[in-house]
């Protein structure tokens, strides 16, 4: 199947004439005189009046920024939006020591979260290293216990976040 080019003009059954302003891999972005801006399949059924022969690169910034996003995901430090729960909103973390002549510390528990997700973050960057590295494979589990093992640490933090699919996860008992 030969595409048509950005500038065809068609006849759709549906909607009537347009011109052809964008193609992607799957569709057409056709703007009608009558109907405006609509996507159709590239094997919809209509009559082709002008056909513009041009190279069409079918790949969609769309489609790039998604597939970029996903790598930039996968390989930087790029994370996830976390969300604390609203009940910790605003709140404080007081560290209160012992001996009263001491001066307590108070840090604003948003700050808190911040570090405590950036280490997951950190931990999960270094997950994905570990994984892709040339080490012997029984070495890379052995690193990988002592990141699950660091999760499990973590786990008592838990009760800050938002959702529960964010929260640590340490090792499962068998």
């Amino acid at each position: 199947m030969k595409l048509l080019g950005i500038g065809s003009r068609i006849n759709h059954i549906e909607y009537g004439i347009g011109v052809v302003t964008n193609v992607t891999s799957k569709h057409y972005w056709v703007t009608f005189i009558e109907n405006g801006l609509e996507t159709i399949d590239l094997d919809s059924e209509f009559e082709t009046i002008e056909a513009i022969e041009d190279d069409v690169d079918t790949v969609s910034f769309y489609e790039v920024e998604r597939s970029l996003k996903s790598l930039l995901r996968k390989w930087s430090d790029v994370s996830e939006v976390i969300t604390i729960a609203d009940k910790w909103k605003g709140g404080k973390l007081i560290l209160q020591p012992a001996d009263a002549n001491l001066k307590s510390s108070e840090l604003p528990i948003d700050k808190f979260f911040h570090k405590i997700t950036m280490v997951r973050d950190r931990l999960r960057v270094m997950e994905q290293k570990i994984n892709s590295s040339n080490l012997e494979e029984q070495e890379k589990i052995d690193l990988q216990q002592y990141i699950t093992r660091s999760y499990g640490s973590l786990t008592s933090f838990n009760v800050l976040f938002k959702l529960k699919s964010q929260q640590f996860v340490g090792q499962r008992s068998k």
